[in-house]
């Protein structure tokens, strides 16, 4: 026998701002809407001032005793904060992790390669998560590891700037790089392009 279907029987999210006739409180705090105070007021000689003026009567302090209550359009000012909304996360800079790993013997020409990669991400406004992976006898010899990150952080001059001193994990070796001050005013003046792939895909941060 098919087990029936259980239904969320919560009622869905409405607003939760008490408007007009929603306001159940025998007086309120009463603002005009540019912004002055009017003084406590019955509320339905406010509901009929909102009336008269073809405004909303809206709550905005509502645990102020007795709470205060302005005159607005309440569908434009809700716009209005929407879009507000919006533009603030718009302008948020979202910041990747990308990570480069690097063993201990690696070429010069490989190094360099990679330094080349952890240049562009910093460029790029991204973080750097700089991987050293020892294998076999390579991890009686962290000290060569460390002697790396060092290396590639003198290397990369200005650029960056140290958010997480090496540290050693079982078997691998990371140090976290950040753009520095000088590497954000130089995207600023070239403009930031498609920043290029990481080996090991990126993963998202919380914005600074």
């Amino acid at each position: 026998m098919p087990v029936p279907r259980r239904f969320d029987r919560q009622p869905p999210e409405r607003d939760q701002t008490r408007i007009n006739e929603r306001i159940r409180v025998a007086e309120v705090r009463l603002v005009d809407e540019d912004g002055s105070q009017i003084g406590v007021v019955k509320t339905d000689q406010a509901l009929a001032m909102a009336a008269e003026r073809d405004l909303d009567l809206v709550e905005v302090a509502p645990d102020s005793r007795p709470p205060v209550a302005r005159l607005l359009d309440y569908s434009k000012y809700k716009y209005e904060q929407e879009q507000k909304a919006k533009a603030a996360r718009k302008h948020q800079q979202q910041v990747n992790i990308r990570e480069i790993k690097l063993r201990p013997k690696i070429a010069d020409h490989d190094y360099e390669t990679k330094k080349g990669h952890v240049e562009r991400f910093l460029r790029h406004q991204d973080k750097v998560k700089v991987t050293i992976m020892f294998r076999g006898r390579e991890q009686a010899h962290p000290e060569r590891g460390r002697a790396l990150l060092e290396r590639l952080n003198e290397d990369l001059g200005e650029l960056a700037t140290v958010e997480q001193h090496p540290q050693q994990e079982g078997r691998n070796m990371h140090m976290l790089l950040a753009p520095s001050r000088q590497a954000a005013a130089r995207a600023r003046e070239e403009g930031r392009d498609d920043a290029p792939e990481a080996e090991s895909g990126g993963e998202p941060a919380a914005a600074a």
